[in-house]
């Protein structure tokens, strides 16, 4: 009887090729991102198009043409989720805006594509999650990560840095905590809302409260009001702790730079004692006695949605909206549209620092220094509420304040050399955004890269066949939207 030959056939010149370029490919990935962990991949790399000792595609010779089937869409399925992984997490991501804070720049409705290579992608914090999700599983509602491998931050190098007045998408510095049926709320703003509801302490601070007076009042208030939302899990939900790559994805404009002493005067941003112009797409809020109708022609025309008409007084034709210069010009010569246009209160509570009576109010603020990498800080207890949470949280010290002195991870310090590099956003609807006024600095490794152009712009105020789509601003660069 012949013996049976099951010896593999020999690698052909076009294998070897292949196995070249997908290795190299592969290789320089590895030098990009510093990673030589992955070279452990290359044995399989060399085994798929060389040796083919490892099966790797045995369900196509199985004779159960259903089970072949299934088998063939969930190979398909895996392998595009695998490069989703790596095309987000490297090199471009989908993002969509949901509200108005960047309006009349980026509107409601619109798609962006982003670049992670703009200033360079994050090595992934939490490398084990579901591609296309960004913390939690859909329809399930359960985590959609694995808190385990948690790695250090580091970024692969990009094309260049943040810069001044440039369109950043990040992750939201406050949602290192989340009350799960409450996560449009910024937490740390309702553990002082409810906590003051509760002691009714908050009024008792001024300026002239002594810190250590001070900071056991907000103390208390911040306990009080941590406690209430633990204590009503079917209002709130459970308290969850989230990695910095599996926070809120924001989107605002970058309107102060590491180093730079921002003030904001009258709603414009000076730095450094010089103004930083505001662009032609910038919003302030307003409050308009509207004396006729609105058409949804004049409303294409002046850029206002159905979500920027907030009815003030119920019954009332009394709006607060946000308008650009230009809409206020017209909008005020038009008194057979508005009887009335006035400028909106500036908002004075919640502002950052949450824990310091300071007098700001959002179009009034500061001066504030801006943590640089590298810089030192001075710190009195007059600044430590501004520069707490980025030593603290953002850069894992313990900070405690005994008789009057600061004591950084146990040992007595007068002053501080910040770690990594932060920047101020704001959006611009100015007066209807919640951004670095109301919780602070963004530091460097909660950056996820820069808005490239608008793939897609659907209006959520009309139907599909009545203008849904937004076709004018299909595949506009944002860098032209000024």
């Amino acid at each position: 009887m012949p013996a049976t030959n099951t010896s593999r056939p020999r690698p052909t010149a076009k294998s070897w090729a292949k196995f070249a370029i997908a290795c190299t490919l592969y290789l320089l990935f590895l030098l990009w991102v510093e990673s030589w962990w992955g070279l452990l991949v290359v044995p399989f790399i060399f085994d798929l198009y060389i040796t083919k000792r490892i099966p790797w595609g045995w369900w196509k010779n199985t004779k159960n043409a259903t089970a072949r089937t299934v088998l063939g869409w969930i190979d398909a399925i895996v392998f595009a989720l695998v490069a989703v992984y790596f095309l987000n997490q490297f090199f471009f991501q989908n993002f969509v805006i949901p509200s108005s804070s960047l309006e009349e720049t980026l509107l409601t409705g619109d798609y962006l594509l982003v670049s992670k290579m703009s200033y360079g992608p994050r090595i992934p914090q939490t490398p084990l999650y579901m591609p296309l999700t960004q913390h939690t599983m859909p329809v399930t509602g359960t985590k959609s990560y694995l808190d385990w491998p948690h790695w250090e931050y580091r970024r692969a190098k990009g094309f260049g840095h943040p810069e001044l007045n440039d369109i950043v998408v990040f992750n939201y510095p406050s949602g290192d905590t989340v009350a799960l049926k409450a996560q449009d709320k910024d937490f740390y703003r309702l553990c002082y809302q409810f906590g003051d509801d509760i002691t009714q302490l908050g009024q008792t601070v001024t300026a002239s409260t002594p810190y250590d007076e001070a900071q056991r009042i907000y103390s208390r208030i911040y306990a009080a009001g941590r406690n209430y939302i633990a204590q009503n899990p079917e209002q709130f939900g459970d308290i969850v702790a989230r990695p910095t790559d599996r926070r809120e994805n924001y989107v605002k404009r970058l309107v102060g730079m590491p180093g730079d002493t921002l003030r904001i005067k009258a709603g414009k941003v000076y730095l450094n004692g010089r103004h930083n112009p505001d662009g032609e797409q910038v919003q302030r809020g307003y409050i308009i006695n509207w004396s006729g109708g609105l058409s949804d022609e004049m409303k294409r025309e002046l850029g206002i949605t159905n979500e920027d008409l907030q009815a003030i007084s119920p019954g009332q034709p009394i709006t607060y909206t946000p308008l650009t210069r230009h809409t206020y010009e017209v909008l005020s010569s038009r008194k057979d549209i508005a009887s009335s246009v006035e400028l909106a209160p500036a908002a004075s509570d919640w502002l950052y620092p949450q824990n310091k009576r300071t007098g700001w109010t959002a179009e009034d603020y500061g001066p504030i220094w801006i943590p640089k990498k590298g810089a030192t800080l001075r710190l009195t207890l007059d600044n430590l509420p501004l520069y707490e949470r980025p030593i603290r949280i953002y850069e894992g010290n313990s900070l405690e304040v005994r008789d009057g002195k600061v004591f950084i991870n146990g040992q007595q310090a007068t002053q501080y050399t910040f770690k990594q590099d932060y920047y101020w956003m704001q959006g611009d609807n100015r007066d209807n955004s919640a951004d670095s006024r109301f919780w602070g600095f963004v530091p460097e490794d909660h950056i996820v890269g820069k808005p490239l152009f608008i793939w897609l712009s659907l209006d959520p105020d009309y139907g599909w066949f009545d203008g849904k789509v937004r076709w004018s601003r299909l595949f506009t660069w944002v860098a032209n939207i000024k």
